[in-house]
């Protein structure tokens, strides 16, 4: 037998974007920060254009915005200290846009724990940013059962009540809110705050571990901003529906930030698993641009009416893959064509994303403009290597857990994605898979993502995960963990023959599910399925 020389573990000389070289940005778009550029954008379409609206119909206008930052700001001022990471506990309301540029104004870092994590990843993330004070709502926290959680966070932080901080505002505050807003620039230019600052704490999902810190500086979210609208061509045209919470990066970024620096109209929806009510939120709202994830987009469109969605033009879709059976349900049922986008929080998020007018489904899209790439070789796959990325969105690192408040930054300002990559000849992207999630059969390595696909397209109308256990012999075995009561292996064995697929990728034994476990951000919670495969 001939043998296969080793793979080359050197990382190749750096690769532009040029898939994207003629998508033009502004370097000037992010040489300032949030508050700047919420101020900059208020000059430039108006203090009373209304940008920011939720389910209660009472829209803020730029000025109304930063009235209420102001006001909020001057409270907080009092209970924090400079530059202290402050925990953001909030629901997608137009409050927590007042609370978010409020902390800015004041020089403080929004922190935006994810309240559906549960106690233990949301403690690990408050000591990892050294996170002492926490604003939250109490009808919130009662309306989304949070109060255990709180209960169990209350020995390591302090909470700040946003009914406590509205129910201290006089008419004092009021006149000094009206004053100090008028003259926001001069008072926040005084601050000296730096692009390159620390503007944003926000923390991985923990779907592979303990969740990390991820430190955004101003700079790094401002040129992601760019990167999506130029990328997409987007403008103040636009409206945008966000169902996704601000502690999800897209959510965040996309969602919250781009639209207010791009003057455009953005609705939130407190969440995004109010399936049977959201498809009649989105066409009351009159938004043309949606974003969301494949499992809430598969959700809410077997609910929708075709006129429900009359109004979208672009739905972008990340966090995880979109599945065959989604594109098609969007297709056939409301002739919309959806696109994949690709994220990590530490790119602030966006990496890649298909744009009505450069698609091709199955990928994720082509670089973002003004990012570079490296693709490192993997021994034992043939095809593909695992992705790292430079540009202005990447962060400037991580905090973690074992050190708190210590921040790392990447090296060389390069991240390692740890997602295995394909890039074609015209920069589209394909994920094959994430590092940790392969497994070596029969000498082989296989992507758990593409074995999660191919059963996909046997039985397009379950949900399907598939992990890696332990076996006797072989040393590790293919389980898939599936919402589909009669498994069937000949069924996968014989389309893996149809499709020139080895017969070892497919699964021999199953776990049946009423549902698969996911997480806040949209994405399978891989931790969970890995406990029910180690429960049998």
């Amino acid at each position: 037998m001939k043998k296969r020389k080793p793979a080359k573990t050197a990382m190749p000389e750096t690769l532009e974007a040029a898939a994207t070289a003629d998508v033009p940005i502004d370097p000037g778009a992010w040489n300032k920060t949030l508050f700047e550029a919420l101020l900059d954008a208020r000059d430039k379409w108006g203090g009373d254009r209304q940008i920011i609206e939720d389910t209660e119909r009472q829209p803020l206008t730029y000025d109304r915005l930063i009235l209420g930052a102001t006001i909020f700001g001057a409270k907080l001022e009092k209970k924090t200290s400079a530059g202290e990471r402050v925990g953001v506990m909030l629901p997608n309301v137009v409050g927590v846009a007042a609370v978010f540029f409020g902390l800015q104004l004041i020089d403080r870092v929004p922190a935006m724990l994810n309240f559906s994590a549960g106690l233990k990843s949301v403690s690990a993330g408050c000591r990892a940013g050294r996170i002492t004070t926490v604003i939250s709502s109490r009808k919130f926290i009662a309306k989304a059962g949070l109060q255990d959680l709180i209960k169990g966070l209350k020995p390591q932080v302090k909470f700040l009540w946003t009914e406590d901080i509205r129910a201290s505002i006089n008419v004092f505050d009021k006149v000094f809110g009206v004053l100090n807003a008028k003259r926001a620039r001069a008072r926040y230019t005084k601050r000296r705050v730096e692009p390159s600052n620390t503007a944003v704490m926000l923390f991985t999902s923990g779907s592979e571990g303990v969740p990390k810190g991820v430190v955004l500086s101003h700079a790094n979210i401002l040129a992601n901003c760019e990167q999506f609208l130029k990328a997409e061509k987007i403008d103040e045209t636009r409206a945008i529906f966000n169902a996704l919470p601000t502690f999800h990066s897209f959510g965040m970024t996309v969602g919250l930030v781009a639209p207010i620096v791009a003057g455009m109209r953005t609705y939130f929806y407190p969440s995004p698993l109010h399936y049977k009510q959201i498809p009649a939120e989105i066409k009351a709202s009159g938004c043309d641009i949606l974003v969301g994830t494949d499992t809430f987009a598969a959700a809410w469109g077997r609910v929708a009416k075709k006129e429900d969605f009359e109004n979208l033009t672009l739905v972008v879709l990340g966090a995880e893959r979109i599945k065959a059976a989604t594109y098609k349900l969007w297709k056939d049922k409301f002739d919309i064509s959806l696109m994949e986008g690709y994220g990590v929080t530490e790119c602030a998020p966006a990496i890649a994303a298909n744009s009505p007018d450069m698609h091709r489904e199955g990928t994720v899209g082509r670089m973002m403009p003004g990012m570079q790439y490296r693709i490192e070789p993997i021994p034992g796959l043939d095809k593909g290597g695992r992705l790292h990325v430079k540009g202005p969105n990447i962060m400037r690192g991580y905090m973690r857990y074992d050190a708190p408040g210590l921040l790392e930054p990447p090296t060389a300002g390069w991240h390692d994605t740890g997602d295995i990559v394909e890039i074609d000849a015209d920069g589209f992207i394909t994920i094959l898979g994430r590092a940790r999630r392969f497994a070596k059969i029969g000498g082989e390595m296989i992507s758990l993502a593409a074995v999660e696909k191919n059963i996909s397209s046997v039985w397009p109308d379950d949900d399907h995960a598939v992990v890696a256990i332990d076996h006797e012999t072989k040393g590790e075995a293919l389980l898939l963990i599936t919402t589909r009561t009669s498994f069937e292996r000949k069924e996968l064995v014989r389309w893996a023959k149809i499709n020139g697929v080895s017969e070892l990728t497919m699964p021999k034994k199953s776990i049946v599910v009423e549902a698969l476990p996911v997480m806040g951000t949209g994405k399978i919670d891989y931790i969970a399925i890995q406990k029910i495969a180690t429960a049998e």
